[in-house]
């Protein structure tokens, strides 16, 4: 990068959160040998006047943590994603997002259900885009166990698990309930890795009390990559795994 950005600084820029400084606009439009002056000239009346914002930017009640996720996973190469309630959002039906959001929050407006679908099947293009980064998913079985929505929506999100499955940059792997209690089970988590070294990971927290973004800790992100491993290691592997989904599929009828 000609400037000296972090990964941070980057992403807060493309969000909106800070502008980028005239200098630095200059600097990057002799970088890409944009010489015209008028040119130029347009660009910082264009910087002073507004932002550009990213796709989600648009859709009300995205919370601050969830639109910097999304930001982050499209720029991770690697991550890392640990479910216990639920079915990832990157890898749900729409009918499965529809039936698990109202069930979790009964009491969101239709208009407001149906933003959540929308921003989500707009992230899962991330899973089939060109330079696509490595996805694993671990479940914890109660996950597939739960029915969300009645069997038919089960049995094709249990479906799509397999289809998912069977991309080349995705795997999924289920924790069973013989594992027993496996450290790290409790919270569902995600952690995300970028190709370049010079920026720290992300680790991506859910919980009631509202999500939370943590990076520059390494020891704590570290200490949930090795839980993440652990868990992985306790699963039932990616071949048995799909084997065990199809024969919940045809438990569903």
């Amino acid at each position: 990068m000609v400037l000296s950005w972090s990964l941070t600084e980057l992403i807060r820029i493309e969000l909106g959160l800070v502008g980028i400084s005239a200098n630095d606009l200059k600097a990057l439009a002799q970088h890409y040998s944009v010489t015209d002056e008028e040119r130029v000239a347009e660009l910082l009346a264009l910087s002073r006047a507004a932002r550009e914002q990213s796709w989600w930017s648009s859709h009300r009640g995205i919370s601050r943590p969830l639109g910097m996720l999304i930001e982050y996973e499209n720029a991770a190469y690697l991550s890392r994603h640990y479910q216990d309630l639920v079915i990832p959002g990157l890898l749900q039906t729409t009918d499965y997002m529809r039936a698990s959001t109202r069930q979790l929050a009964p009491d969101l407006p239709a208009g407001q259900v149906d933003t959540v679908i929308e921003v989500r099947l707009k992230r899962q293009e991330l899973l089939s885009r060109p330079n696509a980064p490595l996805m694993f998913f671990v479940l914890d079985e109660a996950v597939i166990r739960r029915n969300v929505g009645g069997n038919d929506v089960m049995r094709h999100q249990m479906q799509q698990l397999v289809a998912a499955a069977d991309m080349p940059n995705v795997e999924v792997e289920v924790v069973p309930f013989a594992a027993g209690l496996v450290p790290g089970l409790q919270a569902p988590f995600v952690i995300h890795e970028f190709s370049d070294v010079s920026n720290d990971d992300v680790l991506y927290l859910e919980s009631p009390r509202g999500d939370l973004l943590s990076r520059g800790d390494a020891d704590e992100i570290l200490s949930y990559r090795e839980v993440f491993e652990r868990m992985r290691r306790a699963s039932l592997g990616p071949d048995r795994t799909v084997d065990f989904l199809r024969t919940v599929i045809a438990e569903l009828g």
